[in-house]
């Protein structure tokens, strides 16, 4: 079995990084015997891992091979079957019962010995064993003997090396010498235990032998004692002398300590001082600057700005534990807050008379310009139209440059007086929406007027500037508010209601000019009208823009991308649209922090000081639609472009949010004006005397889609005219047939021929992509009709022929055999002579000649479709020919029997009588 288990160890396990400890040679209980190993192993590297290995000789040769291993940890009960009597058979419980038959109960016992030692040593582990003897397990017991043996195998588990090459050569000499060994190990380990005695006795007599040398060695050691005892005498005498000198050290120790104590103390006191005196002092020249500082001059403003930046970050520092507390921090506090107080008030004073000197040198120069117009008598609409003959707004660059040198001050008061901060926002938004609002107003009657022209019946479109009077009672009203943060805007409602008045009273006069047909109407007025509809957004656009950004640096305001609520009316979805309000101005003063309210605050400011733009654009919309309601188109464009672009800088802006508004009330005229082209196809009448022609709407749908492609050609967004388009077509489609099958002069089939063939050629011609179904339709209508009306008008010519053949096809259908046709007494040879005779060459020209005078009259001329019919005829005159020449031949066979004119016959008719008209 030692042979085996070296065996084992060289070729199996050492390749693993294994050390066998234990081994047993089983087999399965109730089956053939075939013997196998079960091997104990240890892992060489920490951690240690024990595994139960099932090792199996290979059936091809006499070398083992490794054929299953269980963890020792997967090990639940080991059961020895029986503890009392000897029996080889036990069994392992892993995930499953494995049942063995060892060799010999001895290896069993040895086996199951090291599985219990392994568990107590590695895994700590509670196997529970079953059946097996208390004294197998006491092995494992460290106590007298049993714990020397148990230590000696657990140092042989943990000192257990290979042999190396010079031990396996020694090991096999011997075992050479004792060939017996591996057949009798009692015998060789009586021989080696004899060899052992020998070695044993020798050894001692050595030791007896050198006595001498022990005797000598111990007189040393005693020697080498006494040295030692004289060294600790004196280690105790050094120790008592330097016993004293730690008390003095001691001594000295502790007043560095109280000293460094007091040296703490003082440098912290004196951090405090510094503290204090640094971060709560404010100097005399900032002091200065807050309570007598210019606040007209660059340089004051600047030395405003320091000192109330100085002054906010001494009051914004944190105070220590304690500060608050000094008096003297208290008056520092106090002083400061009545320096904050007063320079608020004086700042907030100061840019309210800014505001209102602004307004008021506005003011006085419409004053001024008033009282000119009222010495001088000139007409006030002529005059707006000379002051303003570029159709653009006034600048107000210069003002927003002035006040953003307050920009930093205006966060100042943002920050430390939040109510003096919304009195002047609120003061400013009063008096710069009136400044815009005369000035917008102003600007959208000279618009209108250019829009109209200077005609009597032009300038009812404008509103007539407000009198003097008026101006006079702003000015008045504006010098009894301006020592006030809050001014009145009594005048200012009075100024909307006087103009809005205005507009109600006189636009009702645009009725009549409204029903106008777009084609009375020359093309420069249309371009007229969108250059000037396109100035007034640009002019407005860069207005909007302009004064955003300034309230966003001005008043300290963040800009958001977008708002949560807000939404831009898309052209698309009028019906849907939802427009969203803003909040309250301001609102709660502690809500300013979120970018989201002030964006929302930036909004509410917008609104409120261009609060006429909205209601001035939908005026100017309406007297454009009232003009001519193909503006619409122009408007459409130009307004979707502005909105596009404003989204593109920001979608939730003032400028994108109106414009969006706007957009849906010129979505919704044009959407108007397409039902009312609707509309008018649906009340169509034509005249029952004369023909019919090319009908007013389908002229009408052509002349809507050349201006349509002309507008929309650089537009961004082409969804609703795409729509607008497919409404058209298909009413223009059904009142053509509708009006078809009304019509009484002229055949249905020419109406609905000559009205396809136009719309086709205007499709083809626009290229129109979303129409191209249609386009395809209108062909196939165009050329179902022709071919219709052409064969309706060929049966007239030769109509006592066309019914004798019809009635021949007419026996051929009932099963009469086509050579049997003559036959019959109405269609035998003679009556077919008789037939043929009644059209001669002659006659048939003269019939032709009918025919085509007949064409002429249905024909409208502006369609040029008289050609086009003719030679259609001419190929359907001719392939009934040969259809009648060829039933002949088939039922007249050998008769003899031909027509009285031949094809090249009807060629020459057929171009004879076109060159004749």
């Amino acid at each position: 079995m030692t042979a085996i288990k070296h065996a084992l160890q060289r070729d199996i396990f050492t390749p693993n990084d294994e050390r066998l400890l234990s081994i047993v040679n089983v087999c399965k209980a109730g089956k053939k015997k075939k013997n196998c190993f079960l091997c104990a192993t240890v892992t060489t590297e920490r951690p240690v891992q024990v595994n139960v290995v099932k090792v199996k000789k290979s059936d091809k040769g006499d070398f083992y091979k490794r054929q299953t291993a269980w963890a020792l940890r997967d090990l639940a009960v080991v059961d020895a079957k029986d503890a009392n009597k000897e029996n080889p058979e036990f069994d392992l419980h892993f995930e499953k019962v494995y049942k063995w038959v060892a060799s010999s109960t001895a290896e069993k016992n040895a086996f199951i010995s090291c599985i219990w030692k392994l568990n107590q040593r590695y895994l700590r582990k509670k196997i529970e064993f079953v059946n097996v003897s208390s004294q197998l397990l006491e092995e494992s017991v460290p106590s007298g003997e049993n714990q020397s043996v148990a230590g000696g195998d657990e140092e042989s588990l943990d000192e257990y090396q290979e042999l190396n090459a010079r031990e396996e050569q020694d090991i096999e000499i011997m075992m050479d010498g004792c060939e017996y060994a591996v057949s009798n190990a009692e015998a060789f380990a009586e021989k080696l235990s004899r060899e052992l005695q020998v070695l044993d006795g020798a050894n001692i007599q050595s030791i007896m032998a050198s006595e001498k040398q022990v005797n000598i060695l111990m007189q040393l050691l005693d020697e080498a004692l006494k040295e030692v005892d004289e060294i600790e005498h004196k280690l105790s005498s050094y120790e008592e002398m330097l016993q004293s000198v730690k008390e003095q050290m001691d001594h000295i120790s502790q007043s560095n300590d109280l000293i460094q104590l007091s040296n703490t103390n003082n440098m912290k006191l004196l951090e405090e001082i510094e503290f204090l005196v640094n971060y709560l002092d404010l100097s005399k020249g900032h002091i200065k600057a807050l309570t007598d500082g210019d606040l007209s001059s660059s340089k004051g403003i600047e030395a405003c700005t320091n000192a109330a930046e100085a002054l906010l970050q001494c009051m914004n520092i944190a105070l220590r534990p304690g500060h608050d507390k000094l008096h003297a921090v208290q008056q520092q506090q106090q002083q400061f807050k009545d320096l904050r107080e007063q320079f608020a008030r004086r700042l907030a004073n100061h840019l309210n008379n800014v505001f209102v000197q602004q307004f008021t040198q506005t003011l006085t120069l419409y004053y001024r310009r008033a009282s000119y117009h009222s010495v001088s008598g000139h007409d006030q609409s002529s005059t707006l139209a000379q002051h303003s003959v570029e159709l653009t707004l006034p600048k107000h660059l210069p003002f927003h440059r002035d006040l953003l040198r307050y920009a930093k001050l205006m966060e100042w008061l943002k920050n430390t007086d939040c109510e003096k901060y919304e009195g002047l926002n609120k003061n400013y938004v009063d008096y710069i929406s009136r400044l815009y609002e005369r000035e917008i107003k102003e600007f959208f009657e000279v618009a209108k007027i250019k829009m109209t022209g200077t005609s009597k019946e032009g300038k009812k479109f404008a509103t007539l500037p407000r009198k003097e009077s008026a101006v006079k009672q702003d000015l008045e009203s504006l010098h009894g508010s301006s020592g006030k943060l809050t001014g009145s805007t009594s005048s200012l409602n009075k100024l909307s209601v006087q103009g809005s008045g205005n507009r109600r009273s006189q636009s009702s006069s645009l009725l009549d000019m409204g029903n106008m047909s777009a084609s009375d109407l020359d093309v420069a007025d249309r371009t007229k009208f969108d250059k000037i509809f396109e100035q007034v957004l640009s002019e407005l656009e860069p207005l909007c823009l302009a004064e955003q950004d300034f309230i966003s640096k001005f008043f300290k305001l963040q800009q958001s991308p977008a708002l949560p609520g807000s939404v831009v009316a898309d052209s698309d979805d009028v019906d849907g649209a939802h427009l969203s309000r803003p909040h309250n101005l301001l609102g709660d003063k502690h809500s300013i922090s979120s970018e989201k309210e002030e964006a929302g605050i930036i909004r509410s400011m917008m609104i409120k000081v261009f609060r006429c733009i909205e209601p001035e654009l939908n005026n100017l919309i309406s007297l454009g639609d009232k003009i001519d309601s193909f503006n619409s188109l122009y408007m459409l464009v130009k307004m979707s472009h502005h909105v596009w672009t404003a989204e593109n800088v920001d979608p939730a802006s003032f400028l994108s949010t109106t414009l969006g508004n706007v957009l849906v009330t010129v979505k919704r005229n044009f959407d108007k004006c397409i039902w009312n082209q609707v509309k008018q196809m649906e009340e169509v009448k034509i005249s029952k005397k004369s023909k019919v022609g090319i009908l007013p709407f389908v002229s009408g749908f052509e002349e809507f889609a050349e201006l349509a492609e002309s507008i929309f050609r650089i537009a961004e967004r082409r969804g609703d005219l795409d729509k607008a388009y497919t409404k058209l077509i298909r009413a223009v489609y059904n009142n053509v047939e509708k009006v078809a099958n009304e019509s009484q002069k002229t055949p249905r089939d020419v109406v609905m021929m000559e009205n396809f063939h136009h719309i086709f050629s205007t499709l083809s011609r626009l290229k129109i992509a979303c129409l191209e179904t249609e386009r395809r339709e209108a062909k196939h209508k165009y050329t179902e009709h022709l071919q219709s009306y052409v064969i309706y008008s060929l049966g007239q010519p030769l109509e006592k022929l066309n019914h004798f053949f019809e009635g021949i096809e007419a026996r051929v259908a009932q099963g009469i055999r086509e050579e049997e046709v003559s036959y019959q007494l109405a269609f035998n040879k003679q009556e077919l002579r008789k037939v043929i005779k009644e059209y001669p060459g002659k006659e048939v020209k003269k019939g032709l000649d009918n025919l085509y005078k007949k064409v002429d009259k249905h024909l409208c001329e502006e369609e040029n479709l008289l050609q086009v019919m003719w030679h259609s005829m001419q190929d359907e005159f001719i392939r009934q020919y040969k259809h009648f020449e060829g039933l002949i031949a088939r039922c007249y066979p050998g008769s003899g029997i031909i027509m009285e004119f031949t094809i090249q016959d009807i060629l020459e008719y057929f171009s004879s009588i076109a060159q004749s008209h």
